[in-house]
């Protein structure tokens, strides 16, 4: 079975190591957008089973492209998480009240990142 996830960084390096850590599980297929904007059209198609969300991106920001999401009847439904170098206590609560499965802080360690993923989908909420 194949779990689609979409990583969202508006930087390429984060991006290519998010998209090469993911890909060491073998039943993930990762896509990747550098823009919130990207993400919304991209998730209403391709439907992933996760969209992952860095909180600082220009134009859309992560919280900005969660609630588009949530908007968006085709997305409404997918799970999100935030990925963000702004990892205090009060950021993560923040973060969690916009409706996040969960917060993973920058910088994520690239050999454990698809083996947390795969947590937060397999410990589904309803």
């Amino acid at each position: 079975m194949t779990i689609r996830i979409l990583y969202v960084d508006d930087e390429p390096d984060l991006r290519e190591i998010a998209v090469m850590s993911l890909e060491l599980d073998p039943e993930f297929e990762v896509r990747d957008c550098s823009t919130g904007t990207a993400a919304l059209a991209e998730a209403a198609t391709w439907q992933p089973a996760l969209v992952m969300l860095d909180v600082m991106m220009a134009g859309l920001d992560g919280p900005e492209t969660s609630r588009k999401l949530r908007e968006q009847k085709e997305t409404a439904h997918i799970p999100f998480v935030f990925i963000t170098a702004q990892a205090q206590a009060n950021d993560i609560e923040m973060l969690m009240a916009e409706g996040a499965r969960a917060v993973i802080p920058k910088p994520f360690d690239p050999a454990t990142l698809a083996q947390t993923v795969r947590g937060l989908l397999t410990d589904r909420k309803g």
